[in-house]
């Protein structure tokens, strides 16, 4: 009898198997997938040996105002008095340990996916010459903030046509030492922030990269098109060039604006051991690149295994909601220091993020390493001085 049963067992298993299997592969055939996804070839990440070492030096850091603000993604200071932009749409200004609303470009509600365009979502933000706040708003553009009464004043519009295009995703910006030029960029022309996963994955090259607004003309010009994912950028010390992170192919480029190079562009750093977010500069005359995920070498790299495999991410994206993507993604944190020619200084690492999550940006002040996080509830600092 134990024959029969374990034959009975095996047709009634593998029929319900079968009863499972089809419809799945008939709904994911039939479903529809948001992306549509390119390859893309990325080199075997390097090693993380040297000054990438792993470590755990970003366990050092502490937490600070956790739970009072939600993702602070980018940090300035104007003395001691810090200035962030959070993902409920606010202008945040901490002075003495003190938190403060100073400013909101869009208007409630906020909080979820749905509202995030008519929010605002505040990213880059940055100091001018006149102790002026200058703000990259992911859905609205680029506004000059007053920091002492809030007062916004819109510089570019997203509404504004630039090239027979909108602006779809405006970034990160940097700007000059006589704040008469700001360069910023626009990671694409089809999606907007909250879909920054269906970007990344996507591969598309659609991000006009870099823009240079001029605040005197009050016009916009577009000087780089064809990126993957363009997004951190930083004006060198010496404002000949500016660097552009470019996301999806965890690589920095960079664009001539003065001298012999001008208009000309070549590659700064490639095959990054993550993808690079935001760059800021350090105080030894190189940057402070933020990595929002890491790729393993030695170990198993997600995002490179999924890059030359379209029709798995397809599969993926009809079955799953990008929140619950993220989640897989693991929870590593780096920042990594680079010199001025683009070489490993050195490196921070939390492995598992336990201290430190999801880290958008690294602002050097005074001695410490402010963290910024696209979705953390917390600023991270840590003493330069302890690592």
């Amino acid at each position: 009898g134990s024959t029969y049963s374990s034959k009975v067992f095996r047709v009634t298993f593998l029929t319900l198997a079968a009863s499972l299997t089809v419809p799945l592969l008939g709904v994911t055939v039939l479903l529809d997938c948001p992306i549509d996804p390119q390859p893309i070839s990325l080199k075997e990440p390097p090693l993380l040996t040297g000054a990438l070492e792993p470590n755990i030096k970003l366990r050092k850091a502490e937490r600070l105002w956790e739970n009072q603000l939600y993702g602070p993604e980018s940090i300035v200071n104007i003395g001691d008095v810090l200035f962030t932009g959070t993902a409920d749409g606010k202008i945040i200004k901490i002075e003495d340990g003190e938190i403060q609303t100073i400013s909101r470009i869009g208007h409630g509600p906020c909080g979820t996916h749905e509202d995030e365009p008519t929010c605002g979502r505040p990213l880059g933000i940055r100091v001018g010459p006149n102790n002026t706040l200058f703000v990259a708003d992911a859905y609205y553009g680029l506004y000059e903030v007053d920091p002492d009464t809030g007062e916004t004043k819109m510089l570019v519009s997203t509404k504004k046509v630039i090239d027979g295009q909108k602006l779809s995703f405006v970034n990160d910006l940097t700007v000059t030492q006589d704040g008469r030029k700001i360069y910023f960029t626009d990671s694409s022309s089809k999606w907007q922030r909250r879909d920054y996963l269906f970007l990344l994955m996507e591969g598309t090259d659609d991000g006009r990269h870099l823009l240079e607004y001029d605040t005197v003309t009050k016009e916009v010009k577009v000087l780089m098109v064809g990126l993957r994912f363009p997004n951190g950028v930083q004006l060198s010390p010496a404002e000949d060039f500016v660097l552009v992170q470019e996301t999806t192919m965890a690589r920095i480029r960079r664009y001539y604006v003065s001298g012999l190079m001008k208009g000309g562009a070549d590659m700064f750093v490639e095959n990054m051991p993550g993808l690079p977010d935001n760059i800021r500069l350090s105080s030894s005359g190189g940057y402070w690149v933020a990595m929002s995920a890491v790729r393993h070498n030695p170990g198993f790299s997600l995002l490179d295994f999924l890059a030359e495999k379209p029709w798995i991410k397809k599969m993926i994206f009809k079955l799953l909601s990008q929140e619950t993507v993220t989640n897989f993604v693991p929870k590593y944190s780096l920042v990594v220091e680079l010199t001025e020619t683009g070489s490993y200084r050195r490196s921070f690492h939390d492995p598992n993020g336990v201290m430190v999550a999801y880290v958008s940006e690294a602002h050097e002040h005074n001695g410490y390493l402010y963290l910024g996080s696209f979705r953390s509830p917390y600023i991270c600092r840590i003493n330069l001085q302890l690592v």
